[in-house]
């Protein structure tokens, strides 16, 4: 069994800065990918970013050149340095790890850009 818990959410006006950070208990494989997905309002949980290795990474078109994934060496823990945040990144952000087919999830950390 893995359980994943976030970190590091909260206000922030646009433009600027957070970092969230999950930690991970259980058996995890480094080898296997952590991420960061977000769910707006009314909206679908979409993929933010993974990583498996620390040059195997994924981001959605909406935060490549503001956001950046990192993985501890051990594989469990995964970090999401947001900056130049916009409105529209206002969500709840889950943690993710998967294992042969199984999604694990983190309960989710709000963040709210917003003057």
């Amino acid at each position: 069994q893995v359980q994943l818990v976030e970190f590091g959410g909260g206000l922030v006006q646009p433009g600027g800065s957070l970092r969230l950070s999950c930690r991970a208990s259980g058996t995890l494989y480094s080898i296997n990918p952590m991420g960061w997905y977000r769910q707006a309002p009314e909206k679908e949980r979409e993929l933010v970013a993974t990583i498996t290795t620390s040059t195997n990474t994924n981001y959605a078109d909406s935060v490549k050149g503001r956001f950046t994934i990192s993985r501890d060496y051990a594989g469990k823990s995964v970090d999401l340095q947001m900056n130049s945040l916009k409105p529209e990144d206002t969500a709840v952000y889950y943690c993710n790890y998967t294992r042969v087919g199984t999604d694990y999830w983190g309960k989710g950390t709000l963040v709210t850009v917003s003057s």
